[in-house]
């Protein structure tokens, strides 16, 4: 099994690309601490790893964030851990278990069809390319002009995620869509 790596953003995070799937056709998940990670055999594996802080798993790819240590010495362990879990023949992701993060989407009635737009927009021109970061953004609210979004793997807590929000998305927003003031990350 051959396993590629890709270096994203945020230089807390590296991507792992198994040439597998992963979670296919699932929606991707996250996970921000070990005790998460149980409705995940492939997370549980890598939070065994001194240093991991997070797991996000997309459909074909890995992304995993570092609190500490170095990538030279951490990335043969999480190989190793990708490896394991393949060779495992384990789910990636428990059925049983509901792993959706964020809480309830939030936005007024009257605002149903600006929210079904913005939807739209972040999931044809925004995911796409911050998938290829090993991240993603997805969409929690809308209140008074102000889109919050929800930002996951390599894009959370990433150094340029404020300029991708700020002069990206907010800037393909406003244009699409004239009442859309402001985008903030929740």
């Amino acid at each position: 099994m051959f396993i590629q790596t890709e270096a994203t953003p945020n230089p807390a995070t590296l991507k792992f690309l198994p040439g597998r799937t992963v979670l296919g056709d699932h929606d991707a998940v996250e996970f921000r601490a070990g005790d998460e990670g149980e409705a995940s055999p492939l997370a549980s594996r890598l939070f065994e790893i001194d240093g991991v802080s997070s797991v996000f798993l997309g459909s074909d790819f890995i992304s995993v964030t570092k609190s500490d240590g170095e990538w030279p010495h951490l990335k043969p362990a999480i190989l190793g851990a990708i490896m394991e879990h393949y060779l495992s023949g384990e789910a990636t992701v428990d059925e049983a278990d509901e792993v959706q993060p964020g809480g309830e989407e939030f936005f007024e009635p009257e605002d149903e069809d600006t929210v079904k737009t913005i939807k739209e927009l972040l999931d044809t021109r925004v995911r796409p390319a911050v998938a290829q970061d090993g991240g993603d953004i997805t969409f929690q609210g809308y209140r008074d002009g102000v889109v919050y979004l929800h930002m996951r793997g390599a894009c959370s807590g990433c150094p340029s995620s404020t300029a991708t929000l700020r002069h990206g998305i907010e800037n393909l927003l406003r244009h699409f869509i004239p009442e859309v003031q402001e985008v903030r990350p929740i």
